[in-house]
């Protein structure tokens, strides 16, 4: 990898070098390293660009990355993962896609991730996607996730696109065993004429699973953000949807919880706030020495922490 690929595999995937545990990375459609370990094997799929990573009942306390990197001017793909994580693990999988577009043709990469979590699984799980370029070419990410909970297991998703995205359509379906957890905090920050959409749809199906979903927005110059979170309680559970988003300058954001019962047992609640910085937030920050400008990125931050 040369010192671009390097230093994005760093934005998106917090690695200095090849990570302990099992890994694969990929850089422009091509493998840059693999790794497989004795509880935790990739293999590339029969049909389709992709990996297929297994993991053996009973592990615990073992990671798996899995970062992309774009860095040629026109590259698309479209990938296609998925996750078997046996009974009783307790594991981490970090994610990522970070594209450099330098040149004057469109960048693609759209990512589809299929969790299938054993009973009483745990398991942690890390996206973030980044953009950068000079060129005029853009820089389109399209992920969509896909997550299927047996019973008494539990999945932590923390996913968000922190810089430089064009355009992005983020599809998120999840099926909920009884006992089981989901728990999804994602956070988007838009810029310029950027768009972003999001689709996270939940779907609580057995008696005592739960969902916490937290969505959180920052649009800013003349971007868009449109987000959906529509959760179905079909048996004794719980339910939880927030939509939090800040806008700026002349941002548009659109935040739409919708909720659905099929069950008499079910509890779903929704909150959903859109505003702008607080006047009160900026002087307090200006009054330590910070610029309005240092004063609202520091805000920004902290919101979409």
């Amino acid at each position: 990898m040369d010192d671009l690929e390097k230093r994005m595999l760093k934005e998106v995937a917090e690695l200095d070098s090849l990570p302990v545990g099992a890994f694969n990375i990929r850089s422009n459609g091509k493998s840059e390293g693999r790794c497989s370990t004795a509880n935790i094997q990739i293999d590339s799929r029969e049909s389709g660009d992709g990996i297929n990573v297994y993991f053996k009942d009973g592990t615990k306390n073992e990671s798996c990355h899995i970062p992309v990197i774009i860095s040629k001017s026109g590259h698309k793909e479209c990938v296609y993962n998925d996750f078997f994580i046996g009974e009783d693990c307790d594991v981490t999988i970090i994610a990522g896609c970070g594209i450099s577009n330098c040149g004057g043709h469109d960048s693609q990469h759209d990512g589809i991730h299929t969790f299938h979590v054993g009973k009483n699984s745990k398991v942690k799980y890390i996206e973030k996607h980044y953009g950068e370029g000079t060129g005029t070419g853009k820089r389109f990410m399209n992920p969509t996730t896909v997550v299927y909970l047996e019973e008494g297991s539990t999945m932590d998703m923390d996913t968000s696109q922190i810089a430089g995205i064009n355009d992005t359509y983020r599809i998120t379906k999840a099926e909920i065993g009884a006992g089981a957890t989901l728990i999804m905090h994602d956070k988007i920050l838009t810029n310029f004429d950027q768009t972003a959409k999001a689709e996270i749809t939940v779907n609580l199906n057995g008696d005592d699973s739960v969902c916490d979903i937290v969505s959180r927005g920052v649009a800013k110059g003349e971007s868009e953000q449109d987000v959906i979170i529509d959760i179905s309680g079909n048996a004794r559970c719980k339910g939880h949807a927030e939509c939090d988003s800040i806008i700026m300058d002349k941002g548009v954001i659109v935040a739409t919880p919708k909720l659905k019962a099929t069950c008499v047992d079910a509890s779903l609640i929704h909150e959903a706030a859109i505003g702008k910085i607080a006047g009160e937030q900026l002087a307090k920050l200006m009054t330590l020495g910070l610029d309005e400008k240092e004063a609202e990125e520091q805000i920004i931050s902290g919101f979409l922490k």
